[in-house]
């Protein structure tokens, strides 16, 4: 029998939103922005939103994911809800030695609003498995609009043409490359739906101080390209007698960079801003580390890549400020 489990998270802030005259040159359906992928790869599956349901704002999406394509991992997007269904796959998958054999089935940015006016994409990183070349894989995205559902869910049998599909699901064709069997996960983006159980260890890097406070560890990690959302993460130990606050970080390579807490109960993840900082105590040590305190770094200009280096500006209440550099990891944190 299959097993659902419900994971939530949710973002503050406004949608991102393209431009109307964007979607006057994109495609009526609902379709891939890259519509091949290679065996055995990692890839960011982007879906394209281009309008509304007959003139009506799209307040939920939900995209149900087909076997082959697995260790799905949604990309949040500001001002949505996101929901990962989980099941079983019918088949084992090999997840650097790890057998699996559950994972997402299904995602759902819910309780948003995209004007028909504007054009939006919904991304999602997973790895192409088990899937020969040639093949289609089928995505049935369902488009509501509040009381109004479109179903972008038909699928063509294999001798037939999809283009007199009304319909039509998103279909990402699967191809040979000369990479086939090589596996880019260690270029993935951020872990949102297993962060909590990655390792946290710091590499060795630089430890500067701020007044009372001494900051080490640094570490970001790497993301594919084109994503434009990444994480950071560092430890403060306060070595004074007196309280402290990290109340902002800036960084020359991202538009905005957001302190964000994790909390995981009952299955359910929920991630927050915390807008007023994170409170340092007199005396204690802070870690930001995968699956709970993280800095997420949005609009970001050039994706970070492993073994280079994210420079950040910490604020503190007391300390003031202080520079400091992420050394960037592979994803698995290797």
């Amino acid at each position: 029998m299959k097993t659902i489990k419900t994971q939530t998270i949710k973002t503050l802030g406004l949608v991102a939103l393209f431009s109307a005259t964007a979607a006057a040159g994109a495609e009526a359906h609902v379709t891939f922005l890259d519509k091949q992928a290679t065996q055995e790869s990692t890839i960011l599956a982007t879906l394209q939103l281009p309008h509304g349901c007959d003139g009506k704002a799209t307040t939920e999406v939900r995209v149900k994911l087909p076997e082959g394509f697995v260790f799905a991992k949604p990309q949040p997007k500001a001002g949505w809800e996101l929901e990962v269904i989980k099941g079983d796959y019918q088949k084992t998958y090999d997840n650097h030695g790890d057998k699996v054999k559950t994972g997402a089935i299904e995602i759902r940015w819910k309780n948003g609003n995209l004007s028909d006016d504007f054009y939006d994409t919904f991304v999602i990183q997973g790895k192409v498995s088990g899937v020969e070349a040639g093949t289609s894989l089928a995505f049935p995205v369902t488009q509501m609009c509040g009381d109004t559902v479109t179903a972008w869910d038909q699928v063509a049998p294999a001798s037939g043409d999809a283009h007199g599909l009304k319909s039509p699901a998103p279909l990402l064709k699967i191809v040979a490359g000369e990479d086939h069997g090589h596996d880019h996960d260690d270029m993935a983006g951020m872990n949102m739906s297993g962060m909590a159980g990655m390792a946290a260890a710091a590499p060795a890097g630089e430890t500067v101080k701020a007044g009372d406070l001494e900051i080490s560890g640094g570490f970001a990690k790497a993301m594919l390209p084109g994503q434009p959302v990444g994480g950071g993460f560092f430890t403060v130990k306060n070595n004074g007698h007196a309280d402290d606050r990290l109340i902002s970080v800036t960084s020359p390579a991202a538009g905005e960079v957001q302190i964000h807490e994790m909390v995981t109960k009952d299955n359910v993840m929920r991630m927050r801003q915390l807008k007023d900082g994170i409170a340092i105590a007199a005396g204690e040590t802070l870690k930001l580390e995968p699956g709970n305190l993280h800095l997420m770094f949005q609009k970001v200009k050039t994706p970070f890549k492993q073994g280079d280096s994210v420079p950040v500006t910490l604020t503190f209440e007391k300390a003031g400020k202080v520079d400091l550099a992420l050394q960037v990891l592979s994803a698995q944190g290797k």
